[in-house]
């Protein structure tokens, strides 16, 4: 009888927690528009952009309950992809041991319902691969992984203010 009970304590508990996947504070905000992100790096890689574009536009979808709109939505991310680099690091033996490539946004963050949320800032993220590796063949997966830190520092800063 003991272990009936417990157990039926233990799924009213359960049932009763309520667990949520969605982050971040909108405030009264219902609706985001996300921008395309023209390339303006000195340095311009073909897909870049709609990659960034695309993959920041899912990380707010899938973090948060904010309807993505195509324009004119209760909060509003735009900006420029303003650097693209490769460069050497860790170098040894007079030559590179890795090398690392760096994306770097500018983000211009609106709030229609709050507007000491706005703000106006570059977010910079980097991935290391070795020198011995071409950067074509890395290069999609690099992006990836950028990007998705990128979207996370942006996503953080608009809704979580970190």
């Amino acid at each position: 009888m003991r272990k009936f009970l417990l157990l039926l304590t233990i799924a009213v508990a359960l049932a009763s927690c309520r667990i949520s996947l969605n982050a971040g504070d909108a405030g009264n905000a219902k609706s985001i528009s996300i921008l395309f992100f023209p390339n303006n790096a000195s340095l311009v890689q073909p897909t870049l952009s709609q990659s960034f574009t695309e993959d920041l536009r899912n990380f707010f979808q899938t973090q948060s309950r904010l309807e993505l709109t195509a324009k004119n939505g209760d909060l509003r991310i735009e900006g420029a992809i303003t650097d693209y680099r490769v460069s050497p690091v860790g170098i040894g033996n007079n030559s590179a041991a890795s090398n690392r490539l760096t994306i770097t946004v500018n983000v211009i963050f609106t709030n229609t319902k709050d507007a000491e949320k706005d703000f106006e800032q570059s977010f910079s993220r980097f991935a290391d691969f070795p020198s011995s590796a071409n950067l074509v063949s890395v290069e999609a997966d690099l992006i990836r992984e950028i990007n998705q830190q990128l979207a996370q520092d942006i996503f953080n800063k608009a809704l979580i203010n970190w």
